[in-house]
């Protein structure tokens, strides 16, 4: 196996980091946040960021073992998860999986039923940036619980 960097620009930390902060308070419903970003973790099989934010979102926050066990069939769950959180999470798999056609306008649509545009717009940073943490981890191999820099 090749060996991989470990290392992480500090600047390049603090500006994601500030852009997750950001996004999240502007989206104001850090439940949310973290189901968003377990979702797009599970998509791009990061195993750091999955181990990190069903901790917060369980631990942390109070939410439900088993809505966290469900996000992956969140379409087939029922109501397990409400309207709202439907139409981020559709959000969140078209902005994750790019290649799979871009965003298209009825899910964009949809989640703009759920939110206002600032609310929206802090919604997309909040997909962005987990995106971009789970290449940052997942492109070095950075094992859960392990030294991200």
């Amino acid at each position: 196996m090749t060996v991989r960097t470990r290392e992480l620009d500090a600047g390049v930390r603090t500006a994601v980091q500030s852009l997750s902060a950001a996004s999240k308070k502007g989206l104001g419903d850090p439940a949310l946040a973290e189901l968003v970003s377990v979702r797009s973790s599970q998509l791009n099989e990061c195993a750091f960021c999955l181990d990190m934010h069903v901790d917060i979102a369980v631990d942390k926050l109070g939410e439900s073992p088993k809505r966290i066990a469900m996000l992956g069939a969140w379409r087939e769950a029922g109501d397990v998860f409400d309207d709202r959180e439907r139409a981020a999470l559709a959000l969140t798999e078209a902005i994750t999986l790019l290649t799979d056609g871009g965003v298209p306008d009825e899910v964009y649509e949809a989640a703009a039923k759920h939110f206002s545009e600032p609310e929206l717009a802090h919604l997309i940073a909040a997909i962005t940036v987990i995106n971009t943490w789970n290449r940052l981890m997942v492109s070095r191999r950075i094992e859960p619980g392990g030294p991200a820099w």
